[in-house]
């Protein structure tokens, strides 16, 4: 009687213990490690006032990847800020921004050059990918430049791109 009174005792005591040791092993949680993504802002310069810098809305806006079915942002309406992802396999990703389903509207294509370096996270996360922008192209049918604000892709929403179009 004394050994299974002795053996009770034991195990109310050890559980608790057991439980506070396991719980520093927790399991790392890999969602708090997002994509990266391209933050962009629309602007236009209002060259009748001192070449003021305003923000600027889109009525409609479609985005796709060049030469793929890949559609990244469909038919969005009053659009002011973006967050586009960049390509993991190239070093380069390329977008055309479509404004209108009439095909007499002229589309722009942007091209983002980007240096991709993988990393370690952790055994539980595997390997991340950080991403940062070295230059750009586009064509200018209704965009009339790309600024490069930050070069660093990130996921606390840092703008990277100044698109600025026609007044």
């Amino acid at each position: 009687m004394r050994k299974l009174v002795k053996l009770v005792l034991l195990c109310l005591i050890a559980y608790p213990i057991a439980s506070i040791v396991s719980s520093c092993s927790e399991e790392e949680d890999c969602s708090m490690n997002a994509r990266p993504m391209m933050q962009c802002y629309l602007y236009i310069i209002d060259r009748e006032n001192n070449n003021r810098v305003l923000n600027d809305t889109l009525d409609s806006l479609t985005i796709t990847a060049l030469e793929t079915d890949s559609i990244i942002l469909n038919n969005e309406k009053r659009v002011h800020g973006l967050s586009l992802p960049l390509r993991y396999t190239a070093d380069s990703t390329v977008l055309v921004f479509h404004y209108s389903k009439d095909p007499k509207i002229k589309k722009d294509t942007i091209i983002i050059r980007q240096k991709n370096t993988p990393y370690f996270l952790s055994m539980d996360c595997g390997y991340q990918m950080k991403q940062s922008i070295t230059g750009r192209e586009y064509s200018r049918h209704i965009l009339d430049s790309i600024y490069i604000q930050s070069k660093e892709a990130s996921i606390n929403g840092t703008e990277n791109l100044k698109l600025f179009y026609r007044n």
